[in-house]
């Protein structure tokens, strides 16, 4: 008389032969322990500070401009109430989050825009400028600046704006400074002219200047560090796809999945195995990750928990699709970067500021991507995650369902 095995004996059975084989597997196993290595590494690397200074160069230096400009002024006979609006110009100069650099003639600052020459700025505040082919060492204790842009007045240059003589002024900038940025240059300087010149700018403008929409962080700016915290527990839920892709792979084409359809073992059973294997393994994977680089919080890690389980769910499902499609490694493999590549693309547009484009956001990642970044960034909570937990899940069983039907389809065709 045959004796029913229960189905939990079956599973526990089938997990159990799914760890075994995937310990065994040195590569796999190798690109787990590297990539959690590498992630993490990073992170610490990565900068954890932002500079939020503007900083530029110019010549010749403030005092000059203001003193000539005053004393041309003067020259001319313009009232001491005029004059006294450069006293308010200069003190703008010296607002926090604007760091001038400034040299006595021209060819100076083009060394230093052309990268011939480098600036140093020490505790004290003071500039050295050092030459690199000189031989001599670096300045101790000092923060090299990133000078790549640098503006060239002529020395009566506020009293010639003044008085309506068109000053000509140069912009220097490196050839890898963008063009946007080079077009606020001279705009910052045709303004300051125009100002100058007593003429009203021709727009009316809120008494406020600008209004910010959304959260301000000015002062508070978010470091690539705090950037890089999301992306490394998303990276390593993608990368377990190839190895959980590998071992379905494996089992349909050495026809492992027939040898255990003779037992009592059900394909139910199979599909279950796999899909709890590749959950576990890519969620645990996640979390160490998460753990190591300090993501979790009292309030935030049942939230983040889930997110890391929906974000294993969802590339449990691709690699179940992959793992039945391929015929070989090299098929396996090309069929991953066919999913892959396009589910990575949402983890960059969420890393750099800007708007995200509607197209992204179709992308099944994008959500995972979206609450990984606003929990572990901007301390984001269940109230503001919700919708995107609602359009996670809906991703996830989508896809969850066509990597069952297809692989369940490729088993019951051995």
């Amino acid at each position: 008389m045959n004796k029913t095995v229960p189905g939990g004996r079956l599973l526990l059975a089938m997990l159990k032969k799914d760890i075994r084989v995937y310990s065994r597997n040195m590569i796999y196993l190798f690109m787990t322990v590297l990539g959690l290595a590498v992630f993490v590494a990073v992170f610490w690397l990565v900068p954890d500070k932002v500079d939020e200074e503007i900083t530029f160069a110019i010549t010749p230096p403030l005092s000059t401009l203001f003193s000539e400009g005053r004393q041309a002024l003067q020259d001319y006979g313009m009232p001491e109430e005029l004059i006294g609006q450069l006293d308010l110009l200069e003190a703008e100069f010296g607002e926090e989050g604007l760091l001038l650099v400034e040299f006595e003639d021209d060819e100076q600052l083009i060394k230093v825009v052309g990268r011939e020459l480098e600036v140093y700025k020490t505790d004290q505040g003071q500039f050295i400028i050092h030459d690199p082919a000189s031989g001599e060492k670096k300045p101790a204790s000092a923060r090299k600046l990133n000078l790549n842009i640098g503006i060239a007045f002529p020395s009566t240059f506020f009293s010639d704006a003044v008085l309506g003589q068109k000053p000509k002024v140069t912009v220097f900038a490196d050839a890898a400074v963008p063009e946007e940025i080079r077009g606020a240059m001279e705009g910052f300087v045709r303004e300051m002219a125009y100002q100058l010149a007593g003429y009203d700018l021709p727009v009316e403008l809120h008494d406020q200047e600008m209004i910010i929409l959304g959260t301000d962080r000015m002062g508070e700016q978010i470091s690539m560090r705090s950037r890089m915290r999301p992306l490394v527990a998303f990276f390593m839920l993608m990368m377990e796809t190839f190895a959980i892709a590998s071992l379905i792979s494996n089992e349909v084409l050495q026809r492992t999945v027939t040898a255990l359809l003779v037992t009592p073992l059900r394909v139910g059973h199979f599909l279950l195995a796999k899909t709890i294997f590749g959950t576990l393994l890519t969620m645990s994977q996640a979390a160490i990750v998460l753990a190591l680089v300090g993501a979790f919080t009292v309030e935030n890690w049942p939230l983040l928990l889930l997110v890391t389980f929906l974000g294993a769910l969802l590339f449990t499902a691709v690699a179940m699709f992959v793992g039945s499609a391929g015929k070989d490694f090299i098929g396996q493999l090309m069929y991953s970067m066919l999913f892959i590549i396009p589910l990575m693309i949402p983890s960059f547009a969420v890393l750099f500021p800007g708007s995200v484009a509607a197209w992204v956001r179709f992308l099944p990642s994008y959500p995972i991507v979206r609450m990984l970044y606003d929990i572990t960034v901007y301390d984001a909570l269940w109230a503001e995650s919700a919708s995107y937990m609602l359009y996670a899940a809906a991703w996830v069983v989508v896809l969850y369902l066509i990597g069952l039907f297809v692989l369940k389809r490729k088993v019951a065709t051995l």
